[in-house]
This record gives structure tokens, C-alpha cells and sequence, in this order.
């Protein structure tokens, strides 16, 4: 782990950057960003179209470390160049952004209101590759749907499983339990989550270190109490289908979080804009959710 890279994280002011789309996914951020599907007919074509617009971000003047503090990546991301450079290394050493490996392999069927990770098979070859790559931590993704407590126990219970494997190999997780904003019971559901990842925390060894990425909760602070425990490095907030008006305005109301945004990030780019005006709109798009995450309002504000 290196210990510069864990200083930015834990005391920089920022945020982060999600630009993790994996195979699933990158038909619609490809689509919001003016490139319909008519324009490939292979994943590979697929691929090399969503490089290009996430070295275009990467490449931007807008985009430094100033403002983000790290930037998580899939895998083929990582394994591609910016510039004839390594993209981990790129971000760290030309943008002093702290690169991050997205590492499950997608959600399985839903099971008491909740989606757990398809067991991530290729877990420790993926490791050996960010390893080898520069990669200080790694971030999984699971859902839920609604306040099932067997469910929510399950959850858990899976991030941390993979989390202890994950921290036994040097990185730094980041477990992704995000709870649907469409959820008939979301504030309770968030209630319990919350003490179930409470009771886990409190089980880790005194130098673990862990992140938590989270949907903004409805109630401002509720993960005041597990942002303040030590193993805890930084809890992240997705942005989970909000616009980013919409979610820089929950997200400035709470005094625990900061961004982990992805496509309220990119919302307003397209392909077809200039140079100019692409690096105008995401100018505007990270000082936006980097002073929701760094100038926080009074809850009732």
C-alpha cells in the first residue's frame, strides 16, 4: 500500500471519480455521451469507443488531483495506455489521482430484496494484475432493494468476506452495498445497513482499513458514527440514479460523505463537442460535486 496515496485519501479534500463501466453498462454511458449502437457491432469496438471518451476526461485540464482524490477504473481500463502510459500510472504520476480497481463481476438474481455479487472467481488473478499495475484499493457493487434484514445480513456479509481476502492482499476495499433510491422502505433499509455494517467494523483487527461507498441516505449523517471509526479510511456516495443537481444537493447536506460519482460526472458530455466545450462542461461538473463534497449546509438547510 502506499502510504502517499492513503495520506491524499484519508486528509485530501475531494472526491472521486467512478468511471468503472464495465460490459453491462457501457452501452448507455456510451449512449449518453452522443454514440449510439449503431456505431460498433463488436465489444471490442465497444471497448476502444469508451477509452477514447474516458481518456478524453482523464486528458482534460479540468481533471486533476486537486479536486479528485482517486478514480476508480474496470479492468480494461487498467489494462489500456493514456499517452503510452499505463492508465493506473497515468492518473498517479501525470494527475496525482489515486487509482482504484472495480473487481466483482456483476449481480446475481434478486433473493430476499437484495442482488449479492456473482462469486467473484477471478478475484486473485485481478489483484495480480493491480498489483502489478500500481492500484491501491478495489471497489465491489451489490443492491438493495428494500429492508429485508436477511437480505441486508447477506449483503454484508459477502462484502466483508471478500473485503478480508481483498485487504489480506494489500489493497484497500471498497464494499458497495448501494441501496435503490426507488426502495419502498429506503430510510429503514439504511438504518439497517448501517448497524449491520456497524457489527463488522467493530469485528476488523484494529489496523484494518477499509472504504464504504453508500447511496446518499435519506437522513444527513447517518454514517457519522462509522466514518469516525478509524478502520474506516473514507465512506464515498454514489450518486444512484439522482441527476447531479439533485444529488450535490443531498450530498451537501451531509456531513460525512463525499462523491464517488460516475454518470452524474459525465452528464452533459458528448462526443461532439470541442475540445472547448467538453473540457468547459466537466470543469463545471467537478467543481460542482466537489463543493457539495467539501462545503457542507446545516442538515436543515
Amino acid at each position: 500500500m502506499d502510504t502517499m496515496q492513503l495520506e491524499k485519501i484519508r486528509d485530501g479534500r475531494g472526491f472521486f471519480a467512478a468511471l468503472d463501466q464495465s460490459g453491462g453498462s457501457t452501452p448507455k454511458a456510451l449512449e449518453e455521451y452522443g454514440i449510439s449502437r449503431d456505431r460498433y457491432s463488436t465489444e471490442d469496438e465497444m471497448f476502444d469507443l469508451v477509452h477514447e471518451m474516458r481518456t478524453r476526461v482523464f486528458t482534460s485540464p479540468a481533471f486533476d488531483g486537486n479536486r479528485i482524490l482517486a478514480s476508480i477504473l474496470f479492468l480494461q481500463t487498467m489494462e489500456r495506455n493514456i499517452g503510452g502510459v499505463p492508465t493506473a500510472r497515468y492518473l498517479w504520476t501525470e494527475k496525482n489521482v489515486v487509482p482504484i480497481l472495480k473487481v466483482d463481476l456483476g449481480l446475481a438474481a434478486e433473493q430476499d430484496d437484495v442482488q449479492l455479487m456473482k462469486p467473484i472467481s477471478t478475484l486473485d488473478d485481478q489483484l495480480e494484475l493491480a498489483r502489478r499495475h500500481g492500484i491501491f484499493g478495489t471497489k465491489m457493487r451489490s443492491v438493495i432493494k428494500d429492508a429485508n434484514a436477511a437480505g441486508i445480513a447477506a449483503i454484508v456479509d459477502q462484502q466483508f468476506e471478500y473485503a478480508n481476502r481483498i485487504r489480506a492482499a494489500g489493497f484497500v476495499p471498497i464494499m458497495e452495498p448501494e441501496v435503490s433510491i426507488s426502495s419502498p422502505h429506503k430510510a429503514q433499509a439504511e438504518t439497517m445497513l448501517r448497524d449491520t455494517v456497524a457489527k463488522h467494523l467493530e469485528a476488523l483487527p484494529g489496523d484494518a482499513i477499509v472504504m464504504l461507498k453508500i447511496t446518499i441516505p435519506t437522513q444527513p449523517g447517518l454514517y457519522g458514527e462509522l466514518a469516525a471509526d478509524p478502520r474506516m479510511l473514507r465512506i464515498v456516495a454514489l450518486s444512484g440514479g439522482y441527476d447531479r443537481d439533485e444529488a450535490c444537493a443531498l450530498l451537501a447536506k451531509d456531513p460525512t460523505l463525499i462523491a464517488s460519482f460516475s454518470r452524474a460526472l459525465l452528464e452533459g458530455l458528448t462526443a461532439s463537442q470541442t475540445d472547448a466545450e467538453f473540457n468547459a462542461t466537466l470543469e463545471s461538473s467537478i467543481e460542482q460535486i466537489y463543493q457539495a463534497s467539501v462545503h457542507k449546509q446545516p442538515a436543515g438547510t
